[in-house]
């Protein structure tokens, strides 16, 4: 790999240098999710769900390859994890600003507190391991805003 290409590969990897935030990097990383929400929100589920697809299998490769050029196991500084986590949250969620926030907060209170089986998924190595834990946050917090969309919509 040349140096062009690990630029790039930690570009990505780091969410757009928002991993690089000297405070809360993981949360940084988790506005860029909001940021690509926001973008991709009118496109329809299927572009929606190829697309987050997509960033899950390049996050989990320049993931892997950011943990080699950064010679640390899950950087805090690799926020891609964060980006598709929320990406994953938000999906068939209606557009509105007060489950966007709700998303984001809950979002980052299941990452950083890795309810169960989340927690043990980061002992999975390499890019796909980063990746896990966040995919897993991501899955729980779109149920629990399911669920308060439902009960709204009651």
């Amino acid at each position: 790999m040349g140096k062009i290409s690990n630029a790039l590969i930690l570009f990505i990897a780091e969410g757009a240098c928002s991993g690089k935030s000297p405070f809360a990097p993981g949360t940084a990383g988790t506005l860029v999710g909001v940021l690509l929400y926001l973008g991709l929100k009118n496109f329809g589920p299927f572009p929606y769900v190829i697309l987050t697809c997509v960033l899950c299998i390049v996050g989990a490769w320049v993931a892997g390859r950011a943990e080699v050029l950064l010679a640390k196991r899950d950087s805090p500084s690799i926020v891609i994890d964060e980006i598709v986590g929320y990406l994953i949250s938000m999906f068939l969620v209606p557009v509105m600003w007060g489950y966007i926030v709700a998303g984001f907060f809950i979002f980052r209170l299941f990452d950083i507190l890795k309810p169960w089986p989340l927690y043990d998924l980061q002992e999975v190595r390499g890019g796909m391991g980063v990746m896990l834990d966040d995919i897993g946050a991501g899955v729980y917090t779109n149920i629990l805003l399911q669920i308060a969309v439902y009960f709204v919509n009651q």
